[in-house]
Formats: C-alpha cells, sequence, structure tokens
C-alpha cells in the first residue's frame, strides 16, 4: 500500500481501491481487434482480470496482508501476534486497530 501523501499519523481506515473494471474493458477492447495469433493471451489476460475484479473488498484485503507479510518474510501462523506485528513491520503507518481488523479479513478468506 503507498503512503498518502501529507498524512503522518497513524491510519485506523485501509480504502480499497478498484480499477480491474477499466483494465477488462480495455483486454476486452483489444482482443475485439486483435489478430488470430493475438487471440489466446488476451484471452487469458481478460479471464484473470475478470476474476479479479469479482473478487469482494475482504478477498482483496486478504490477498494484500498476504503479500505485505511475505514481503516481510513473515511464515508464522496468521492468527497470531506476530503476524500482527510484522503486517505494521510492513507497514508501519497503520495504527494496531487497522492491522488487527486487516488479520481478521485475511482469516476470513483462506486462500
Amino acid at each position: 500500500m503507498a503512503g498518502i501523501t501529507g498524512l503522518s499519523r497513524k491510519h485506523d481506515v485501509v480504502p480499497v481501491i478498484r480499477d480491474a473494471d477499466v483494465i477488462v474493458a480495455a483486454l476486452r477492447q483489444a482482443l475485439a481487434e486483435a489478430s488470430p495469433e493475438e487471440r489466446p493471451g488476451l484471452e487469458r489476460a481478460a479471464a484473470l482480470a475478470e476474476s479479479t475484479a469479482a473478487a469482494t473488498e475482504g478477498q482483496m484485503r486478504a490477498r494484500w496482508v498476504r503479500s505485505q507479510l511475505a514481503a516481510v518474510g513473515f511464515t508464522g501462523d496468521l492468527d497470531s501476534v506476530a503476524a500482527v506485528k510484522a503486517l505494521r513491520r510492513a507497514e508501519p503507518k497503520l495504527s494496531l486497530l487497522a492491522a488487527v481488523q486487516l488479520q481478521k479479513a485475511a482469516l476470513n478468506h483462506p486462500q
């Protein structure tokens, strides 16, 4: 999660930004204009983008949490205090409340 310019305190809110629909539309347009050689790759890309667009906010947050934990090398139990600490190490501006809420989202949406 990139920092928001001008904010220097801990954050309790973590917004989910969705732009997959724009990407899907662009891929569908490219697919409509594609040569036969390009079609298989574009069809696969469109299917992947559509599956991502169908994800709920909870699923997106869970995916983000797991990626942040992996980035700091955390391999322990997701349902632990160590996981919350690792998440806050990955994103220092997260408040304790936000980190716990994100941890719960990840626990509610297993991979």
